[in-house]
């Protein structure tokens, strides 16, 4: 029995830049996002964006995208250009520094095109802002996954996401809008960057709260929460070197702040300045 819907896998790509030595290296986690913009006879049309976290983005000119092929061939491996030909930026975030997301617009006909598999996430269907979320009854000890690449594990000659279980150890002030993050009880690692994170659909719950049925996209990692581990020397008594380690909490924004940031996009402000 699958808890997560497969097609969320395809939804998921991995993020790679160029080292100093021209080798391909995966540093990041974003997937597809299809904002619903209306009905057409039969079908519903979608503006798709490519999310990520800002910091994954800033100060590059192109990343590539990791796909896996329709055939059974290698992933393949398609750039994309984060500037014009003017050297603007053409991807967006929010005014805010502190909301570590960022959106850029993709071509379907690019990736159709290319043979590659990829889903996305549809905005009237499989996700959860604040209001929903509210309305679904999510709460603290809620299952839930993590979706990414850590430590540029991208799967070989095939890209596989990797899923990690854990559940929501804060959220009632993201419900409540009083913070911008809330927290999940998982071990994230760099590369899971910009993944997304998922509700854990359940068939039972307690007593005068509502079950939940079906998985959801509710939020986008931005990092791990730290803790500081503080040496002192032995000789002096004084500290002497403060290392930050992994609490194992993930912190994650609500997906609402890419509504927010698509609604400045398709409000016509200038991409030129993301920040």
């Amino acid at each position: 029995m699958a808890l997560i819907p497969p097609f969320f896998l395809d939804c998921v790509v991995a993020i790679g830049t160029d080292d100093y030595d021209a080798e391909r290296v995966w540093i990041a986690s974003g997937f597809l996002y299809g904002r619903y913009l209306k009905q057409e006879a039969a079908e519903k049309i979608y503006q798709v964006f490519l999310v990520t976290n800002r910091h994954v983005l800033e100060g590059l000119s192109r990343v590539y995208l990791r796909f896996n092929p329709l055939e059974g061939e290698a992933a393949k491996e398609l750039p994309l250009d984060l500037t014009d030909n003017d050297g603007n930026a053409i991807w967006m975030a929010a005014d805010d520094s502190q909301i570590d997301v960022a959106v850029i617009p993709i071509e379907l006909s690019r990736l159709t095109g290319a043979g590659v598999r990829f889903a996305f996430f549809k905005s009237d269907e499989h996700v959860a802002n604040v209001e929903k979320m509210n309305a679904l009854g999510i709460t603290e000890g809620d299952f839930a996954y993590v979706l990414g690449f850590p430590m540029g594990q991208v799967g070989g000659d095939k890209n596989y996401v990797i899923v990690r279980s854990g559940t929501v150890a804060r959220i009632r002030d993201v419900l409540a809008s009083v913070s911008s993050e809330f927290l999940v009880d998982a071990f994230i690692f760099p590369g899971n960057s910009g993944g997304p994170v998922v509700s854990k659909p359940e068939l039972m719950a307690v007593a005068g709260t509502k079950p939940q049925t079906t998985a959801h996209l509710i939020g986008i990692v931005s990092g791990y929460a730290t803790y500081r581990d503080i040496a002192i020397s032995q000789l002096t008594g004084r500290q002497r070197v403060i290392f930050e380690e992994n609490s194992g909490l993930a912190a994650a924004h609500p997906i609402d702040f890419v509504e927010t940031i698509i609604d400045g996009f398709n409000g016509n402000r200038s991409p030129s300045n993301p920040a």
